[in-house]
C-alpha cells in the first residue's frame, strides 16, 4: 500500500504546466509550477513545515506550545497543517484587505484569527506584524517563526521547489518569475537555480505599492513608494531578510486591475483556478517574457495559491465591477441589437399633441409598452403604456388631453457602440428603453425585452 502517514507528508512534487493560451505569442516555453497541489493549497506548505521542524529542532518549540504568526492566510495555512499534525495551538494575525474566504479557512482548521488594519505602517502596534509579535510576547511556550526573516522559509524551497523544477525542466530552465512577497519561494528556488546555471535569469514580481522594484534598481528604501494596493501575497512595505536582491535580477509591477483580470483568464483560458498573485506573476512574467525572451529560452512561472481564497473579490462579477476591474467581454452592442431585431421595425414615435387616448390606441395597434413623445422632429418625453393607465385611473377627463401633460422625460439616446451590460444598466422598469442613432435622421429604440433577448443569447 501507499500511504502517508499524516497529510504533510504530501507536501512537495506540485506538477509543472505549459501555459498554451495565454503565452501563445511568447517566443520559447513558458511553464507554470502548480502549487496549489499541496495539501493547504498553497507553496507556503513548505516553509511552514520548515519553519516548525526547525523550532522543534533548536528546542523552541515544545509539546503543546502555540505557534503565532503574523500571515496574508496561505502561511497560516500550512502552520495550521503542521499544527494539527504535531499537537499545536495557532494564533494568526492579518490584515482586514484579506479575503474573507482565507480567514474562514483559517478558523476551520482551528486556528484563532486576530484582523488588523492595513493602513497603518509596520512599526504601527496596530499592525499585524506588530499584533503577532504582542502576543507571542504575552504567550508562555509560543515561537513566533516570522516568516518574513527565517531563514527557514528560503531553505524550504532551495531544499525542495528549486530541485522539482531543475528536475522537471531537465536542466533546460532559462528564466525563472515569481511573486516576491516574504521572498522565500522567489529567492530560495533561485539560488538553487543559479548554482546550477548561473545565467539563469531570475524575474520577481511586485506591486504599485509596495518599496521593492525602486530598492533594488536604485538602493533607496523610498517610503512614498508604499500606499495601500488590494492584491495579496506580493510586495512589501518593509524589507524581509528572505529578499535577497542580489538573486533577483530583475523586478516587474503588476497593477492589482491587471493582477486581478489575469487571474481571471487563467482559470478561463488555461483551467487554472488560482489566486490572484498568481495572476500577478503571469501578467508581469509574461511583460518581461515578450520583450526579452528567445524561442531557445525556457521560462517558470510559480503559481502559489488556489482560487478559492478569493470567491468573493477576483471570482466575482460584483466585487470586479465594483473595483473598476471588469475585464472586457464580447458583450452585443446596441447597433447589433437594431441591426437584428429591428430591420422591418419602424420606430412608433408620438406627436405631443396626441391625445392620451389616441396614443393608447396607438401603442396597442402596434403591440408596443412604450413610445417616444416628439415635437418638429425632435424627441422631447416618452409615454409607457403602465403609467398612462394609471393617469387615466386616477384623472379620467385626462383622456382627451394631449400626451404633453402626462409624458415622462425623453428616452435617453446611446451610441450604437454601447454594449449590452451598459444597455442593461441603463433600462429598468422606470426607464424601459433608450434610443439609437441608425444613420442620418433615423432614431431605433431598444426596449427592456429586446435586451433580455440578447442577454439570453450572448
Amino acid at each position: 500500500m501507499t500511504v502517508y502517514d499524516s497529510i504533510i507528508d504530501t507536501i512537495g512534487n506540485t506538477p509543472m504546466v505549459r501555459l498554451n493560451k495565454l503565452a501563445k505569442d511568447i517566443p520559447g516555453q513558458v511553464l507554470a509550477k502548480v502549487e496549489y497541489f499541496n495539501p493547504g493549497n498553497s507553496m507556503k506548505d513548505r516553509m511552514a513545515i520548515k519553519m516548525i521542524e526547525e523550532a522543534e529542532r533548536s528546542g523552541e518549540l515544545k509539546p503543546g506550545g502555540t505557534i503565532i504568526e503574523g500571515t496574508s492566510g496561505n502561511t497560516g495555512m500550512g502552520l495550521a497543517l503542521g499544527a494539527i499534525a504535531k499537537g499545536y495551538k495557532c494564533v494568526f494575525t492579518l490584515a482586514d484587505k484579506q479575503s474573507q474566504e482565507k480567514i474562514d479557512i483559517l478558523r476551520a482548521v482551528g486556528a484563532e484569527v486576530i484582523v488588523c488594519p492595513t493602513s497603518v505602517p509596520a512599526d504601527d502596534p496596530r499592525s499585524y506584524y506588530s499584533v503577532a509579535q504582542q502576543i507571542h510576547k504575552d504567550t508562555p511556550n509560543s515561537i513566533y517563526p516570522n516568516q518574513y526573516d527565517n531563514p527557514a522559509n528560503s531553505q524550504a524551497h532551495y531544499e525542495t521547489t528549486g530541485p522539482e523544477i531543475w528536475a522537471d525542466t531537465d536542466g533546460t530552465i532559462t528564466h525563472y518569475a515569481a511573486g516576491v512577497g516574504t521572498g522565500g519561494s522567489m529567492c530560495g528556488v533561485a539560488k538553487y537555480l543559479k548554482e546550477q546555471n548561473s545565467d539563469i535569469v531570475t524575474v520577481g514580481i511586485d506591486t504599485y505599492g509596495s518599496v521593492f522594484k525602486k530598492y533594488k534598481e536604485t538602493g533607496i528604501f523610498d517610503e512614498s513608494e508604499i500606499y495601500p494596493y488590494m492584491t495579496e501575497g506580493i510586495g512589501e512595505d518593509i524589507l524581509p531578510k528572505n529578499v535577497d536582491f542580489d538573486l533577483i535580477d530583475h523586478f516587474v509591477k503588476v497593477t492589482d486591475k491587471d493582477a486581478a483580470i489575469m487571474t481571471r483568464k487563467l482559470a478561463r483560458e488555461e483551467g487554472m483556478f488560482c489566486g490572484w498573485s498568481c495572476g500577478s506573476a503571469v501578467a508581469g512574467a509574461l511583460e518581461w517574457a515578450r520583450e526579452n525572451m528567445t524561442s531557445d529560452d525556457v521560462m517558470v512561472i510559480i503559481l502559489p495559491d488556489h482560487g478559492t481564497r478569493y470567491l468573493g473579490k477576483v471570482y466575482s462579477d460584483s466585487w470586479m465591477k465594483d473595483h473598476g476591474f471588469l475585464e472586457e467581454r464580447d458583450y452585443s452592442t446596441a447597433g447589433d441589437i437594431i441591426s437584428g431585431y429591428h430591420n422591418e421595425r419602424t420606430m412608433l414615435g408620438i406627436d405631443k399633441s396626441t391625445t392620451v387616448v389616441e396614443a393608447v390606441r396607438l401603442l396597442t395597434e402596434a403591440n408596443v409598452s412604450q413610445a417616444p413623445v416628439t415635437a418638429d422632429g425632435d424627441f422631447v418625453g416618452s409615454l409607457i403604456d403602465t403609467k398612462l393607465l394609471s393617469a387615466m385611473i386616477d384623472n379620467p377627463d385626462i383622456k382627451e388631453q394631449p400626451v404633453a401633460q402626462v409624458m415622462g422625460a425623453p428616452f435617453q439616446v446611446v451610441p450604437k457602440d454601447t454594449t449590452l451590460d451598459v444597455l442593461a444598466s441603463l433600462i429598468n422598469r422606470d426607464n424601459p428603453a433608450v434610443l439609437v442613432p441608425d444613420g442620418g435622421n433615423a432614431m431605433r429604440i431598444i426596449t427592456q425585452h429586446d435586451v433580455l433577448k440578447a442577454v439570453s443569447e450572448n
